[in-house]
């Protein structure tokens, strides 16, 4: 991406509005606004402006907004144009600022500029994205703490907390006849110590926002005919998918996004797992399998009034081992009884009706336990999976620094992981990141964003 070039977009949603927004951002943008408004727009005012063609003929009336270098969203020359939200107008005039001489912009080039003129950092950043997207208001809440530099502010402090042990140690090994000395051992062991339990807060708090941001995935899994179907009406609270006493009825993957305390439950309805010679149904299955290996957490869905240990067996083995497991023992009110959850070593089970609705309650509970989720977003940001990646990797150097401090003789490498540990840091807010990264990062915002 040039970051030398005016670029042009529409920054409305398509479609027809009362008001359509054209944004426009380059190096210099005084002549380029005589060509479209016939004069220089006074900086930072609301300007009622014509919008004008190349032959100086009107094209629409407007509100003209000028925003100079440096104190603009770009950090450039900003000009936004807000006229009439009917498509064919946008077009004209958005066309209008390409023939002026912009060009149209990529997706997400305006925020990319302001990332590289230093207005925010790369956190901040996606940020915009995920406020964009955010499905619930908790979401959009915690994707403003990151814009705001809430999450940024955290990998800021463990970075000086770094650079701090980092000066002391490199000091000693790179001045030794200045007698800074033989450094103690116990207060690098203690800071290490202080690190790491920042480490781990903020690691537990980007898992939470990452929830948050992205929702659980859930599949709803088992044979032909347990009721899964009508546990996903229950859990919509609304008839989405055909609830028949036929086996195999569902032969296609549905899905439903529901909230559950302000996290969204991406639920998916399966076909039933069995051994089948209907090439439909088939089919179904197929695509039932493709849906537990990409899911979050399995709901395995089981008919208690006829349930076999020995089918059960037989029908269990697809579910990966890794993937976070609820057993529910449905249609209870067959057979009398009453709704719960028992807690097993390594597994849940929840007793319920999906007709009824009895013990639904407990099933939303539980998946909400499952995945992690503490009830509260106080103090919550968001944060995606390269973050979590970058922690882990950050995590990782530290634990490998830790080793070395036994021995004054490898303080070299002790400094070597902690630096390593910096830059992984370091690549979460941007300071150090591959050009790769940054294209693949915009290039999911939408196009005048």
């Amino acid at each position: 991406m040039a970051n030398s070039d005016t670029i042009a977009a529409i920054a409305t949603p398509p479609g027809r509005g009362g008001i359509g927004v054209i944004r426009i951002s380059g190096a210099d943008l005084k002549d380029f606004s005589k060509t479209l408004l016939g004069k220089s727009p006074i900086p930072r005012q609301a300007m009622l402006q014509s919008f004008l063609d190349a032959e100086g003929r009107v094209i629409d009336q407007g509100i003209a907004l000028f925003f100079p270098a440096p104190y603009s969203y770009t950090g450039e020359d900003v000009l936004e144009l807000q006229g009439h939200g009917g498509p064919a107008i946008q077009s004209l005039l958005l066309n209008q600022c390409l023939i002026a001489g912009a060009r149209l912009a990529q997706p997400g080039e305006f925020t990319l500029r302001a990332y590289l003129n230093n207005k925010i950092d790369l956190i901040q950043a996606e940020s915009v994205a995920d406020l964009i997207e955010a499905n619930t208001y908790e979401a959009a809440r915690c994707a403003t703490n990151s814009l705001r530099g809430d999450f940024s502010k955290k990998i800021e402090g463990l970075v000086n907390m770094l650079t701090e042990l980092r000066m002391f140690i490199e000091a000693t090994i790179n001045f030794p006849e200045d007698n800074i000395g033989d450094l103690p051992l116990s207060p690098i062991e203690e800071k290490l110590r202080q690190i790491d339990t920042q480490f781990k807060q903020i690691f537990q708090t980007a898992q939470q926002g990452k929830i948050l941001k992205e929702g659980i995935r859930i599949v709803l899994a088992g044979e032909p005919n347990v009721g899964k179907s009508s546990l996903l009406n229950q859990l919509a609270e609304d008839d989405v998918a055909i609830v028949t006493e036929i086996p195999g009825t569902t032969r296609d993957v549905i899905e439903r996004t529901i909230t559950i305390e302000g996290i969204a439950i991406h639920i998916i309805d399966t076909a039933g797992l069995r051994e089948t010679s209907d090439i439909v149904e088939r089919k179904g299955i197929e695509r039932t399998h493709a849906a537990i290996k990409n899911a979050h957490m399995i709901v395995w869905v089981m008919d208690i009034s006829q349930r076999s240990p020995s089918t059960e067996a037989e029908t269990m083995y697809s579910i990966p081992a890794d993937i976070p497991r609820i057993t529910v023992h449905n249609k209870i009110d067959l057979i009398n009884e009453s709704a719960r959850i028992k807690q097993h070593s390594n597994s849940t089970t929840v007793n319920l009706s999906a007709k009824t609705g009895a013990g639904i309650d407990l099933l939303r509970k539980e998946i909400l336990a499952i995945s992690g989720w503490r009830h509260s977003t106080e103090g919550l940001f968001t944060a995606r999976q390269r973050h979590l990646e970058a922690l882990t990797m950050a995590q990782a150097h530290l634990n490998s620094a830790r080793t070395f401090i036994a021995h004054e003789s490898q303080l070299e490498l002790l400094a070597e992981d902690l630096r390593l540990s910096q830059l992984a840091l370091s690549s979460i807010t941007g300071e150090f990141t591959a050009d790769d990264l940054l294209g693949e990062i915009f290039s999911h915002f939408c196009i005048g964003k």
